[in-house]
């Protein structure tokens, strides 16, 4: 049947998308070098607007442990970097002229156990989307059946779609541990 292919086509994409978003979030998680992305997330109010830092700017790493952010524009420094301050991620940036150098210090014991709680949640979020994917489109496959598609094509199409949900889970759980080693190694 066409729909019960198409709703298992639909509740791949969506998984997939899942797993993207949560790779995402885990690349905003610093793991002990300095990325670009730890701060291109930061919003920097730029005339009354909140924008994003890396639509402000060019964002580099010198290095392992050096941000370095350059403004297309030189006025919007000391707002880059009260930005930066107020953004929780613990990082205290210098104006340097016409850019913004951030280092990044050494992970504590502490702090990256912190981040590998964080890393966890994020994963468990992603597995939770992908668990309500499989749920709605369960539920749209019963809806099927009640207006008279086979029970074997059903059962079929929802042995699909736990296949689905095992792979997907199995890609987050194993971007999971890749994360979790690369924050705890010193």
């Amino acid at each position: 049947m066409e729909e019960i292919k198409f709703y298992i086509d639909e509740s791949e994409n969506s998984m997939e998308k899942a797993v993207e978003h949560t790779m995402v979030e885990f690349s905003k998680i610093r793991a002990g070098k300095a990325a670009p992305s730890m701060v291109e997330g930061v919003k920097v109010d730029y005339y009354g607007t909140q924008t994003l830092l890396n639509h402000l700017a060019s964002i580099t790493t010198l290095d392992a442990h050096t941000i370095v952010i350059k403004p297309f524009e030189k006025s919007v420094i000391p707002e880059i970097e009260k930005a930066i301050q107020n953004s929780g991620l613990g990082l205290n940036p210098q104006s340097e002229g016409e850019t913004v150098r951030i280092n990044v210090p050494a992970l504590t014991e502490d702090r990256r156990m912190e981040l590998v709680k964080q890393v966890k949640n994020e994963a468990e979020n992603g597995k939770i989307r992908i668990r309500n994917i499989r749920k709605d489109t369960n539920d749209l496959l019963k809806q099927l059946l009640k207006e008279g598609a086979s029970e074997d094509e059903i059962k079929e199409a929802e042995a699909k779609v736990q296949k689905l949900t095992d792979s997907f889970i199995g890609k987050i759980d194993t971007s999971l541990s890749k994360k979790e080693e690369e924050i705890m190694t010193v």
